[in-house]
């Protein structure tokens, strides 16, 4: 085909905000179809009517509720202490560099371990029940703080440095008002990454450990029992959870680097 032959083809026109939804509904569309055709015998193949009756059906009894709250709740928790933790052995490793030679190589050895390997472990000490589910999270958020956090005081350039002590800023006052400034998009974006993993890592969680609420446990009662309208609607809940978690990071970063450009 030409390339005049080319441009005479009419291009559909997507206003831009829209255009996130055309992927999606096309892979309903192809589900439908799909589906449509499929036996009615085949359990394996459930149609998007059947997930709507069973999405209905957790949202009426309050399941759902339940279930997703239990794993916001764990994911919360386990997120805020990995990084608590995580931006203060960051920043440690970032200003001292004395703390630096001491503990990273320790710590990358660490993060090179799978998350997931340390289940057993953890298991161990802490049981099977949400408090191990909790310690694990807590890891999944931990490294990536760490990471960004250490690498963005770090990579402070140096001529911000010499402005601090043109005005005889104390160490404190470096750190408050030149060092953490500078390499808060790094800190954002270390935090980012740990509210995602940590999400990630709930669901893990909750179908590797032991059996109670939660939307992983969702999926595993409808994997044990096998309703796949069950199974499809805890993975477009999981994936629904997880768009919303990054879009309200982002809301939060762009807010505050607004406000901080204002100031």
């Amino acid at each position: 085909m030409s390339s005049i032959e080319l441009e005479a083809v009419p291009r559909v026109a997507v206003p831009k905000r829209w255009r996130g939804f055309v992927l999606p509904l096309a892979a309903l569309a192809i589900w439908w179809l799909v589906s449509r055709d499929a036996k009615p015998a085949h359990s394996m193949m459930v149609s998007p009517a059947q997930v709507l009756h069973v999405a209905w059906e957790q949202l009426r009894s309050g399941a759902l509720a339940r279930a997703l709250s239990a794993s916001l709740a764990r994911e919360l928790t386990g997120f805020a202490i990995g990084t608590s933790l995580g931006l203060a052995l960051g920043a440690l490793l970032g200003v001292s560099k004395l703390a630096n030679r001491a503990i990273a190589p320790s710590f990358n050895t660490f993060k090179q371990v799978s998350l997931f390997a340390w289940i057993p472990l953890i298991s161990v000490w802490f049981g099977l029940g949400d408090v191990a589910k909790v310690v694990f999270l807590s890891l999944a958020a931990l490294v990536p703080v760490v990471m960004h956090t250490s690498d963005g005081i770090r990579a402070v350039p140096p001529r911000f440095l010499e402005v601090a002590r043109a005005y005889r800023y104390g160490k404190l006052q470096t750190l408050a008002f030149v060092v953490l400034p500078a390499a808060l998009p790094s800190i954002f974006t270390g935090i980012y990454l740990a509210l995602i993993y940590s999400w990630l890592a709930t669901l893990g969680a909750e179908y590797l450990l032991v059996a109670g609420s939660g939307i992983g446990n969702t999926l595993v009662d409808g994997s044990e029992q096998f309703r796949m309208d069950l199974v499809v609607f805890g993975v477009i809940v999981v994936g629904i959870t997880g768009w919303a978690l990054n879009a309200l990071a982002r809301a939060v970063q762009r807010r505050w680097f607004s406000e901080a450009r204002a100031a």
